[in-house]
């Protein structure tokens, strides 16, 4: 997955003069995720409390470290998405436990500008891959 690490999303972030920039980024970024197999959009990927049909795979690969796979039926859904596995790629299941991202989505001054319905929903895909992570670790 070619998703930009922290760093670079704060900066790429702090290069967009304007909320259109930053929602147009967002959607940018949703675009970079592959596409996910059929065969994973089933209940149990299936994210609730999103008003958007979200769908969130974690693997772990030999060294613990977690990888990330997704989709949404919103292309801004789908971008905060890409934006959470950026964020959380390459961590191990506890490292994604003790790590609280919603910094990062005031540093990226995103958190202002979503409406409450996506401010929940991003909650829940937060909320659920933590309790996933904690299950794993």
């Amino acid at each position: 997955m070619a998703l930009p690490d922290k760093d670079k999303l704060v900066k790429n972030f702090s290069r967009c003069p304007n909320w259109e920039e930053k929602y147009l980024y967002v959607i940018e970024l949703g675009g970079q995720l592959p596409a996910l197999a059929d065969e994973h959009r089933q209940d149990k990927n299936l994210i609730s409390g999103c008003q958007s049909q979200v769908w969130i795979v974690m693997q772990t690969n030999e060294a613990g470290e977690l990888s990330f796979a997704g989709d949404s039926d919103a292309a801004i859904v789908k971008g905060l998405l890409a934006i959470v596995f950026s964020l959380y790629q390459g961590l191990t299941a506890q490292e994604v436990v003790e790590l609280d991202v919603r910094p990062f989505f005031t540093a990226l001054e995103l958190s202002q500008h979503l409406t409450p319905s996506r401010s929940q929903g991003l909650e829940a895909m937060i909320r659920a891959i933590r309790a996933n992570a904690q299950q794993l670790s």
